[in-house]
């Protein structure tokens, strides 16, 4: 993703904090290389996280790089319902809603 693509928010605290993120940003280069799995896959895996701690920032942010990874808008909400019964209806619903967010600007 480019940078004039991220987040006000994030942009802001990555202008406040410039260290903290190139080191946040690095480790996370290197999970997401660490092993075999694919980009889509770590992607789908990560949007998955992000929906059991209900983050939408982070739902918005995963679902787009899954989508640039090649995954589908129906491989997203299949990954989200798939977790319904390990953190619920609830968080699921709102899950979907922030993948429909970032799906509709598609």
């Amino acid at each position: 993703m480019e940078i004039k693509d991220l987040p006000g928010h994030y942009k802001e605290l990555r202008n406040e904090f410039p260290d903290f993120f190139s080191a946040l940003e690095g480790l996370g280069r290197k999970a997401r290389s660490a092993g075999p799995l694919d980009a889509k896959t770590v992607e789908l895996l990560q949007l998955a996280a992000a929906a059991a701690v209900r983050s939408e920032g982070a739902v918005h942010s995963h679902a787009r790089r899954a989508l640039a990874a090649g995954a589908s808008r129906e491989e997203l909400c299949h990954a989200l319902l798939a977790l319904t019964s390990t953190i619920g209806f609830p968080a699921v619903a709102a899950a979907l809603s922030w993948v429909r967010d970032v799906a509709a600007n598609k």
